[in-house]
């Protein structure tokens, strides 16, 4: 999906912004947070040699197409089994996001899963959505999303609050197989599940992100399950779980987001 660069500092890597790495209005494109992360991630992992466990995105400024990001591991603590991160993607002196995060993983025999993914249709039989036929030029067009549950943004048919529910099938285009950046960048939709909660045009601006990683499984589908939870002063609160075709539990995902009613297109 995206390319991370090597530095001579193990501990620094950087990203270059591209158009297809970002979404946003035409002229006012920026870096997608879920990109940010997922480059986080496949930094830290690098870095340090071991799997991510969980990570937590803060997003604080935005990087537009064209710049450079760099990338700053630090590990201020590895311990035997597990190793604690942190990386700051910054342009210069520009802070764009801090992630934090735990690497590693134990030679255990136990391996059990508590949720059942919903029965759904598979995707050949879910509608496309709308909303990511976009002019090709950003991470929209790289991905194919089919609505299995629910109202995804851009879906003109929303009129009314809902119970906050969306499911999608979300794969890439290109044919990327499911890996702990794929699935971060997943992640980073949970807002696609507001305006269908709401009754509303409306999307978020993303404060944060915290993905909590289970059995990867190599798959080229995703179901990505949205429960939109709460919207106080402002501010929405929702989860996802991202389940592969056979229903293993690959992630969890939390985000707070800045509401946004946007005019409705005609």
């Amino acid at each position: 999906m995206f390319e991370l660069n090597a530095t001579h500092n193990p501990h620094r890597w950087y990203l270059q912004v591209e158009r297809n790495l970002c979404t946003g209005p035409a002229d006012r494109q920026f870096l997608f947070g879920g990109v940010g992360m997922a480059a986080s991630i496949q930094a830290m992992e690098q870095t340090c040699g071991r799997p991510v466990i969980w990570a937590t995105a803060q997003y604080l400024s935005f990087a537009r197409p064209g710049k450079i990001v760099d990338l700053d591991v630090v590990v201020p603590v590895a311990g035997r089994m597990t190793t604690q991160a942190n990386v700051l993607l910054h342009i210069d002196d520009q802070k764009i996001i801090t992630v934090n995060a735990a690497l590693g993983a134990r030679d255990a025999p136990e391996s059990d899963q508590w949720v059942t993914m919903p029965d759904v249709n598979q995707p050949d039989d879910c509608p496309e959505a709308n909303y990511w036929r976009g002019d090709g030029s950003g991470l929209n067009a790289r991905l194919e999303i089919r609505v299995a549950k629910g109202h995804f943004h851009g879906d003109k048919s929303i009129n009314a609050r809902s119970d906050g529910r969306l499911v999608f099938w979300l794969r890439s285009r290109e044919g990327h197989i499911a890996d702990a950046r794929i699935l971060a960048i997943a992640a980073d939709y949970v807002a696609s599940g507001i305006a269908g909660a709401t009754g509303l045009h409306a999307g978020g601006n993303s404060l944060d992100n915290t993905i909590r990683y289970g059995r990867i499984v190599p798959c080229e589908w995703m179901l990505c399950d949205v429960q939109i939870e709460a919207l106080v002063q402002g501010i929405v609160h929702g989860r996802m779980r991202l389940y592969s075709p056979d229903g293993v539990l690959m992630a969890t995902a939390s985000q707070s987001m800045i509401m946004r009613v946007h005019p409705k297109a005609e």
